[in-house]
């Protein structure tokens, strides 16, 4: 082979060569571009997304105070692996600065936690003002140098002091106000990581899906250099929406003040617990739903428990003679007795001194039922039965009614069933059953059953069944709806929520003849004490044994319902004292005119000292 071959195939093998590493080459980039396109490279996002947590709504009195509301909370983090060691003093000195968290509770965390460095919270409870101030303190940090940057996948990264929303946290500005009717509430942890509440008992119960019924708010769009979001018309902007604020019909004054004379009339009584309600006797506003026993929400403790529940609707107890109204209405709407018919007190006899016969005993069956009173006459009026309060001549009336006819009379006032007051779990009572009631009426004989009711043993109600009861005689025979809520206030506007229409239980002649009487009561009978000049005032008393498993105890529970009116305002006012004192040297005070009586007349007034009603000179009423 000649040397021009030679030469020519060596140049060919070097092109082919050439070729072969530009070919190489040319594969290795395409390969290098197409992997660049496909992996993650982990670029920063040029769009930013912001939320903001919307907590559960206010509850608020009528004069415009909060009485429980929601307030977000922070949390403060940092990872561990990013703090400088050289600067970690300087860290924890400036943090317990702005948090007021001690300097030796964060050093203990982070100390503990550079044992196996990583993510730190250093605390879930700041507040928006602290949080505010705490994010300029991170900017100061990094400005310090206080973090460092660490390596990361390739890329430099730098974690500094992160501060993020935990969640909201219920406050309870009065405390104990209100209280259990309020209720209180549990936190719990939302799909999102965030801490959140819902209610328990009372009203956080009651209207716990209105109130958490929220919205957080969205901020989208672009990142500027600053990794701020930077706004234009792609961006999304959604304002946060909270739950529902509730509108009491409650003024947090009168509140305190009614609260005020529980607790004092509670120690000097030792009751174990004293119930006050007053309500518009028109409309069914409840103006104070009063407890001696009440407990702070956010501070439950264990001696507390008792007082969890609103036993003016959740406890149930014989009421005694509050209810006597209730039964002669009966009588009187269905035309079975005349004002001046008179009724043997069976109460046969000499006189004592005070020319008065021995107590009253009538017999059913085998039982003896007695008067309370002497009287100084053998015949009762109708109003002698009211006013001194006569279990013989109330049940004789009674008799006169069949069993049907009281059993849904009770239950047109009431009894056996809800008030429809805004609060959860509300019990219902119990009456005995109509064919109890109605034994012996084909043979004209009188009824045990009918008898007890009658006066309010035998039975079984709730403090708030009685006050819609009684708001019948202040209000020409209708009942109305008790209602704590005013209305409910949304993004939307302001909304009243359904209240049932007047209930017509009896006639207006004889509600009114029934309201005379608790006037003749008050001016000339057991409530004395709770007359007051220039004032329409009447009610009832009531003394009744706490009856458990079956038999009475020795403790008793007192109370007094009734009205006070003046030319332009309408109240049915209730109080109840669960187990005053009954033994030594105040043991009178068991009586309902020793007990409830007096606290319902300072109820009175503080309705007049804050101007929701006012005497006038014109209504005739005994001086005090």
């Amino acid at each position: 082979m000649t040397s021009n071959n030679i030469e020519n195939i060596n140049k060919t093998k070097k092109i082919v060569i050439l070729f072969l590493l530009i070919l190489l080459f040319l594969i290795i980039l395409i390969f290098s571009i197409a992997n660049t396109m496909t992996n993650d490279r982990r670029l920063p996002s040029l769009q930013s997304t912001k939320k903001e947590l919307a907590v559960r709504g206010d509850i608020v009195s009528s004069d415009n105070f909060k009485i429980a509301s929601s307030k977000k909370l922070y949390k403060a983090s940092i990872d561990t692996r990013y703090l400088d060691l050289n600067k970690k003093e300087l860290f924890i000195k400036l943090f317990s600065i702005y948090s007021d968290i001690s300097y030796g509770k964060l050093k203990t965390k982070i100390d503990e936690s550079l044992k196996d460095p990583g993510n730190l919270v250093l605390s879930y409870n700041i507040d928006s003002r602290t949080a505010k101030n705490l994010k300029e303190l991170g900017f100061k940090l990094r400005r310090l140098g206080v973090f460092k940057q660490l390596k990361i996948d390739g890329g430099r990264i730098l974690r500094g002091l992160n501060i993020s929303e935990s969640g909201e946290k219920r406050i309870y500005s009065y405390e104990t106000t209100l209280t259990p009717v309020v209720g209180y509430i549990t936190k719990y942890e939302s799909n999102i990581g965030k801490t959140k509440v819902r209610g328990i008992k009372g009203l956080e119960k009651k209207y716990d899906d209105i109130l958490n019924k929220t919205e957080d708010g969205v901020l989208q769009g672009n990142r500027d250099v600053l990794s701020y979001i930077s706004f234009d018309k792609n961006s999304i902007i959604k304002k946060r929406e909270d739950g529902a604020k509730l509108v009491l019909n409650v003024p947090l004054k009168l509140q305190k003040n009614i609260e005020m004379i529980l607790d004092k009339h509670k120690e000097k009584l030792t009751a174990d617990e004293i119930i006050v309600s007053i309500m518009n006797s028109k409309t069914g506003e409840v103006i104070s739903l009063a407890s001696s026993n009440r407990f702070n929400p956010e501070n439950i403790k264990q001696e507390d428990i008792p007082s969890l529940n609103v036993n003016a609707v959740e406890y149930q107890f014989e009421p005694g003679s509050v209810i006597k109204p209730i039964a002669l209405a009966l009588v009187l709407d269905k035309n079975r007795a005349k004002t001046n018919e008179l009724f043997y007190a069976y109460n046969k006899g000499t006189p004592n001194s005070r020319g008065e016969y021995p107590r009253g005993r009538y017999k059913i069956d085998r039982f003896y039922i007695k008067d309370d009173h002497r009287f100084k006459k053998n015949y009762l009026t109708l109003d002698d039965i009211m006013i001194f309060s006569s279990n013989i001549g109330l049940l004789q009336l009674a008799q006169r009614l069949k069993g049907a006819e009281i059993f849904e009379g009770y239950k047109r006032f009431g009894f056996t069933r809800k008030t429809g007051i805004d609060l959860p779990y509300e019990k219902v009572g119990q009456i005995p059953p109509v064919f109890r009631l109605a034994a012996g009426e084909n043979k004209n004989q009188d009824n045990v059953f009918k008898a007890t009711v009658s006066y309010g043993q035998g039975m079984t109600s709730t403090f708030m069944q009685v006050l819609k009861a009684y708001s019948v005689f202040n209000n020409d025979g209708f009942s109305v709806t008790p209602r704590i809520v005013s209305y409910v206030e949304m993004v939307s506007g302001k909304y009243k929520l359904d209240t049932p229409p007047k209930e017509k239980v009896i006639s207006k002649e004889s509600a009114d003849e029934i309201k005379r009487m608790l006037i003749k009561t008050v001016t000339d009978g057991t409530g004395k004490s709770a007359q007051m000049e220039g004032l329409e005032i009447g009610g009832k008393t009531g003394t009744a044994q706490i009856a458990r498993r079956g038999s009475y105890l020795k403790k008793y529970i007192s109370s007094f319902f009734g009205f006070v009116n003046d030319d332009n305002n309408s109240y049915t006012i209730g109080v109840t004292v669960i187990n005053p004192n009954s033994t030594g040297k105040y043991w009178y005070y068991y009586y309902a005119a020793q007990s409830a009586v007096p606290v319902f007349k300072e109820v009175v007034k503080n309705l007049v000292s804050l101007n929701y009603i006012t005497p006038k000179n014109d209504i005739i009423s005994n001086k005090n």
